[in-house]
């Protein structure tokens, strides 16, 4: 794969966020068994943890959208190799349930493989999420 490739599969699903496509949609281009995973406190929002499967990137955006109000997200970079593509960034998200401020950068960290994304990672300030969503 190359890396011009790898970085337009992460513009595209950076437009599909954006744009406020349907999670469903989003996740269609993803693996059947993809490998997500956020690591952090996995009683704080309930798409931290790992989970496999397409359903698993729907789920995240859609409860994203439910349980969060996005402030900012700014991408400072796309960088991409022959197998990843990394987006990496800083966020400000309301956290609905308490109205708390979180911020923090942030890197979204994409396997592809033939086209194909198998393993989407997010690190970000898992602490300050969990601090935010009490």
């Amino acid at each position: 794969m190359s890396r011009q490739r790898n970085i337009e599969i992460a513009r595209t699903l950076l437009e599909g966020i954006g744009q406020g496509r349907d999670p469903e949609d989003i996740a269609a281009p993803f693996a059947k068994d993809l490998v997500f995973e956020v690591q952090g406190d996995a009683d704080a929002m309930p798409w931290i943890g790992r989970r496999t499967g397409r359903q698993a990137m729907a789920d995240f955006l859609r409860d994203l959208r439910a349980l969060t109000e996005p402030l900012s997200f700014d991408v400072d970079d796309i960088l991409a190799s022959d197998d990843r593509a990394a987006i990496v960034g800083a966020l400000r998200t309301r956290i609905r349930t308490t109205g708390k401020v979180m911020a923090s950068q942030f890197a979204i960290v994409l396997t592809i493989a033939d086209g194909v994304v198998t393993r989407f990672q997010m690190l970000e300030d898992s602490f300050a999420l969990s601090r935010a969503a009490r």
